[in-house]
C-alpha cells in the first residue's frame, strides 16, 4: 500500500485494540478487587487489626487496570494520523490491546483467588503472609508480561 491510501476501515482495528486493552484488563482488576475484598471483609470480622495489611491484593489488582490504560492511551494517541494509519498498524495495535487485556484478565483472576484465600489464611496463621505476597507477585507479573508484549507490538 505504498502508493495508495490506507483503507478507511483500518483505524477500526486500532480502536478495537484500545478498547480491548482497557476493557479486559479492567475486568481482571475488578474481579481481583472484588474477590480479594470479600476475603478481607470475611477476615476482618475476627481480626480487624489485619485490615490494612491485607489490602495488598486489592492494590495489586488495581495496578492491572493501569497496564491496560497505558496501552489504550498509546494506541488511541496514534489513531490521529488517519491517512497514514494502514492495516498493519491496525492489526498490530489490535494484537497489543488483546495481549495486555487478556493477560490482565488472567492476572486479575489469579490475584483475586490468591488474595481471597491468602488473607483468610493469614488471619489464622500469620506466617502465610510472606507466601501469599510471593504468589501475588508471580500473578502480577503475568499482567506485566502482557504489557511488555503490548508495548513491543505497539512500536512495530
Amino acid at each position: 500500500m505504498s502508493t495508495e491510501e490506507a483503507p478507511v476501515y483500518s483505524p477500526f482495528f486500532g480502536v478495537m485494540g484500545a478498547a480491548s486493552a482497557i476493557v479486559f484488563s479492567a475486568l481482571g482488576a475488578a474481579y481481583g478487587t472484588a474477590k480479594a475484598g470479600t476475603g478481607i471483609a470475611a477476615m476482618s470480622v475476627m481480626r480487624p487489626e489485619l485490615i490494612m495489611k491485607s489490602i495488598i491484593p486489592v492494590v495489586m489488582a488495581g495496578i492491572i487496570a493501569i497496564y491496560g490504560l497505558v496501552v489504550a492511551v498509546l494506541i488511541a494517541g496514534s489513531l490521529g494520523r488517519a491517512p497514514k494509519y494502514d492495516l498493519y498498524s491496525g492489526f498490530t495495535h489490535l494484537g497489543a490491546g488483546l495481549a495486555v487485556g487478556f493477560s490482565g484478565l488472567a492476572a486479575g483472576f489469579a490475584i483475586g483467588i490468591v488474595g481471597d484465600a491468602g488473607v483468610r489464611g493469614t488471619a489464622q496463621q500469620p506466617r502465610l503472609f510472606v507466601g501469599m505476597i510471593l504468589i501475588l507477585i508471580f500473578a502480577e507479573v503475568l499482567g506485566l508480561y502482557g504489557l511488555i508484549v503490548a508495548i513491543y507490538l505497539y512500536t512495530k
